[in-house]
């Protein structure tokens, strides 16, 4: 069977758990109020890989990526705000406004949502339709693999948002990956007076080495909670954030917050982890806060909220996010890339996904 490949759209498909596919599909459809977005670049998210190879998505076949940003391709009807040929990034939480939390603009914190690249058909693909009220426009100085990094980088912001980091601070960041490094930018911003940065693999250190940073160790060599100590005068972190999701960071974070300190979750956790008695006792003697942090916060019409920041330090160079890409990778050869990642072959940090330059995925079915 012939397939018109003006109806159809090259994407990686997730069929099942580990069941990907490249193939075509049909383009999707502009319905009222929204746009349809040709994918300049999708990053790939540490979510993803369990989402594609352990846990699923909420129904099948699914599209994923939610990471993305690209170029308006078709206008529905009643959008006037932007035009065909803007460039835009995309808030992929599709939120409900009859809800408490989106009533005060607090759309991740909301029930009942929907959301690109999980519950429905994201980036991993050459369009993507969303609503118009999803959009940001990416500055002129931005480029599109930048713009794509939007999300990760606005869940970093939130989350030093969240721990309140103030003038002069000393943070500890446990887990180097591409949100961990790009929280580390937000905490130099923010004017952290010393950034200490954990992680067990030689090549993230020295991409944080590369970023400006210092403070830079490696968690194999070292006891993260002696070097913090040691650097602290013995008082330790007045925040840490944990972003690697397993136990020891997590009680290591636990451990050099000092008192009246703050502890930032902000790494997905991977396994369960067990809080020993006297370690209770002491966040509860020390008076810590353990702060939870989830998404970012993203607002329709004000112009401060995470994302138009981020977008706005891409502009000013207050951001760099370009020494993170380590792969920038075609849909044809998505799948090998994402197989990469869940097996860790190579090194890796940030992945990009964008459209093949010629196409020569199988039918559909």
């Amino acid at each position: 069977m012939t397939i018109d490949s003006s109806s159809t759209m090259e994407a990686i498909v997730l069929h099942g758990i580990s069941d990907l596919r490249h193939q075509r599909v049909p383009v999707p459809k502009v319905g009222p109020g929204q746009v349809r977005v040709q994918i300049g670049f999708c990053g790939v998210c540490g979510s993803d890989i369990p989402r594609c190879f352990v846990k699923g998505t909420y129904h099948f076949p699914t599209i994923c990526g939610h990471e993305f940003a690209g170029t308006i391709d078709e206008l529905g009807s009643g959008v006037t705000q932007f035009n065909l040929g803007d460039r835009v990034a995309v808030f992929p939480l599709l939120w409900k406004d009859d809800h408490a939390a989106s009533e005060q603009g607090h759309y991740a914190q909301s029930d009942g949502y929907d959301y690109l690249g999980s519950r429905s058909d994201g980036a991993f693909s050459e369009y993507v339709v969303a609503p118009v009220r999803n959009l940001i426009r990416v500055p002129d100085n931005v480029s599109l693999e930048e713009a794509s990094m939007t999300e990760p980088a606005a869940v970093a912001l939130h989350a030093v948002r969240r721990a309140r980091v103030r003038l002069g601070d000393t943070v500890a960041v446990f887990g180097l990956g591409p949100i961990g490094l790009m929280t580390a930018q937000w905490l130099r911003a923010a004017g952290a007076a010393k950034i200490m940065l954990f992680d067990i693999l030689p090549e993230k250190l020295e991409v944080a080495r590369k970023l400006g940073f210092d403070d830079v160790f490696d968690s194999r060599k070292s006891n993260p909670v002696d070097t913090i100590n040691q650097l602290t005068g013995g008082h330790g972190a007045h925040v840490t954030i944990e972003g690697a999701g397993v136990e020891p960071t997590l009680l290591a974070a636990l451990q050099a917050t000092r008192r009246s300190g703050r502890m930032v979750i902000l790494g997905n956790p991977n396994m369960d982890v067990t809080l020993p008695a006297t370690l209770i006792s002491q966040c509860m003697r020390r008076e810590i806060e353990i702060l939870g942090t989830w998404n970012s916060d993203y607002s329709v019409f004000s112009d401060d909220d995470d994302w138009k920041t981020v977008l706005q330090a891409m502009s000013n160079q207050t951001l760099d996010l370009k020494p993170l890409i380590t792969h920038t990778v075609p849909i044809a050869r998505g799948i090998e890339a994402l197989e990469m990642m869940r097996d860790q072959t190579h090194f890796f940090n940030k992945v990009l996904i964008h459209p093949s330059p010629s196409i020569s995925a199988e039918n559909p079915g």
